[in-house]
């Protein structure tokens, strides 16, 4: 049996440096395997980048670590997108904080390229 000793919530960018790293260490079970081919596909910014980003959304504008993880993964091109991510959160967003989110994202997803 597996013991469980903590557990956290992580970006699709962590999860794949994670598994990448075990890549390079030795071979990957199948479910490893096919968990590293989706956060390849899905995945839009690095882990680092992701890691700051979260923190931003959460310093900067209060919203839940687990949303903002949310909202770094999907990584919302529109108002409605980020909206739509959002409105399972408490914390309500104004239309000028959204647009600033949304400039944020831009600005490390340009980052990538």
């Amino acid at each position: 049996m597996v013991k469980i000793l903590n557990e956290r919530y992580l970006t699709l960018a962590e999860v794949r440096e994670i598994l990448e790293k075990k890549e390079r260490e030795g071979e990957l079970s199948d479910i490893e395997q096919i968990t590293l081919d989706y956060v390849k596909k899905f995945s839009k910014v690095k882990a680092i980048e992701a890691a700051k980003l979260v923190e931003k959304l959460v310093n900067e504008y209060g919203i839940d670590k687990e949303i903002a993880i949310q909202v770094v993964n999907i990584m919302p091109g529109s108002l409605e997108e980020l909206r739509s991510i959002l409105s399972t959160s408490r914390k309500f967003v104004s239309t000028e904080e959204a647009e600033s989110i949304l400039n944020l994202l831009k600005e490390f997803s340009e980052e990538k390229r």
